[in-house]
């Protein structure tokens, strides 16, 4: 596969940022900006308005892949299913590759993402080498971690910004080498304390029983039945083991509690989780096997889903339905959260107490550099940490209106308690004042005065809790 020289892809891509550019001039001053993307994996509603809308969809895909140096140029917009498509075929991957295929490069380092090798890798933004930003003021920054630069203030305090200081229009990333196949091998704990003693001890190590491990993740199905996946990368398939397949009849995160070993390719795993959105397609019935053996499996995907859970949300389609059969009202409860590592028996307990969503996901992560500081999502830079993912609905006693957030506020609040954080692309909750203590109060408002002075960018909290 050929290379494009630099100066092809970058005579591409300013004429892609001068079209932009271009396009902001037209658009009014004194109105907020936003991006039309046809794509979304937020789980926050945001005010319904074209005014201000920047068209950004020319900057989706690959600019160049470096085999040599193991680095990607790329744009902002492009989806993880993209990048990994161009990186694949070099035998390399980015470091660290979250897990729905409509997930953007821009939109990872911005709001956060993660996967089963954060543990090693950490977060995306963690693997930026370089950035080019779209200010609010139309300016375009080249911003790195070098102590030379001028705007490095920006480069660390652009994760989990959510579009605040502006937009990522190209990315320098690393990439790391793959192998053809991927191990896996399901432990089963009987407690949440169990699964924790082995979450620290494989993350400590790097290996498990002799054998490294490259990936890391958990599943918890009850409080008695949790396991933990452990991926190894392969050259060959290990011996009396065959390539499982979960793009058609079967289903990934069933077969962990039924198969001690597994394997996969390291395309089908890394997007594992998305055939079924994690295991949320059993809500559109296509885990029935009558209507499975049916629906086009090039529409067995996440972005699937999501449109159809749009459109609920729109016509509100299930919140009629269940007035209709006097059925309780569902508060939707979709997030991500951190806790430190020892805490996450506490949190499993309490969340199986009081929310009762299972299955849930875990995923230990740890930052690469803990000499490195990253204002707007700071974590013991020493400390593991657990990420615990949980996306359904949940009955509400009668008359409790879904909107107040109950149970969202509750789980923020034991997630407070615990010294823990939450991603931001769900609905959030928090008072300004706590909110602002945990998400980098001072050195945001800082960044946003150098980087927006004339508030053409939604604030952090204006966008995320008042859901402007």
């Amino acid at each position: 596969m050929s290379v494009e020289t630099p100066v092809a892809w970058r005579t591409r891509y300013d004429a892609l940022v001068a079209d932009l550019r271009a396009q902001l001039a037209t658009l009014p001053p004194n109105q907020p900006l936003r991006l039309a993307k046809k794509t979304s994996n937020l789980f926050r509603p945001r005010a319904d308005s074209t005014v201000g809308r920047l068209d950004v969809t020319a900057f989706d895909g690959v600019l160049n892949v470096d085999p040599v140096e193991q680095t990607a140029e790329v744009l902002g917009m492009t989806t993880y299913e993209h990048l990994v498509q161009a990186t694949l075929p070099y035998g390399l991957m980015p470091l660290c590759v979250p897990q729905l295929k409509t997930i953007t490069l821009g939109g990872a380092v911005t709001g956060l993402g993660i996967e089963s090798a954060s543990f090693r890798w950490g977060l995306p933004h963690e693997s930026v080498i370089e950035m080019d930003v779209l200010t609010g003021d139309g300016e375009v920054l080249t911003i790195t971690a070098n102590d030379d630069d001028p705007h490095r203030d920006l480069f660390f305090g652009f994760p989990n910004s959510y579009g605040s200081l502006g937009y990522a229009l190209r990315l320098k990333i690393e990439l790391a080498p793959t192998k053809p196949f991927v191990h896996l091998r399901h432990l089963h704990f009987d407690s949440a304390e169990s699964m924790t003693a082995a979450i620290k001890d494989i993350s400590a190590a790097g290996e498990y029983d002799g054998h490294r491990v490259d990936f890391l993740d958990g599943t918890v199905f009850t409080p008695t039945e949790q396991y933990l996946t452990l991926g190894e990368m392969v050259g060959q398939l290990p011996q009396g083991l065959t390539i499982s397949d979960y793009t058609g009849m079967d289903i990934y995160y069933q077969s962990i509690q039924s198969k001690t070993q597994d394997v996969l390719t390291i395309h089908d795993y890394l997007w594992r989780w998305d055939t079924d959105w994690f295991w949320c397609s059993r809500a559109f019935g296509t885990q029935k096997p009558t209507i499975r053996r049916w629906w086009p499996k090039s529409k067995l995907r996440s972005d699937v889903y999501w449109k159809f859970i749009a459109l609920d949300r729109k016509y509100k389609v299930s919140s009629r339905s269940d007035a209709l059969r006097r059925r309780p009202a569902r508060e939707q409860v979709v997030q991500d959260i951190e806790v430190p590592v020892d805490a996450l028996p506490e949190f499993l307990d309490f969340f199986h107490d009081e929310v009762g969503i299972e299955p849930i996901w875990v995923c230990p992560l740890k930052q690469r550099d803990p000499n490195v500081r990253w204002p707007l999502y700071e974590f013991d830079p020493n400390g593991l940490y657990v990420n615990v993912g949980f996306w359904s609905t949940v009955p509400l006693p009668e008359g409790v209106d879904p909107e107040e957030g109950r149970v969202n506020r509750r789980i923020e609040e034991k997630v407070a308690e615990l010294d823990g954080r939450k991603s931001l692309y769900s609905t959030a909750f928090y008072v300004r004042d706590l909110f602002w203590s945990i998400y980098g109060g001072d050195d945001y408002e800082r960044l946003k005065k150098e980087y927006d002075p004339n508030g053409r960018l939604l604030g952090l909290y204006e966008k995320v809790v008042e859901r402007r």
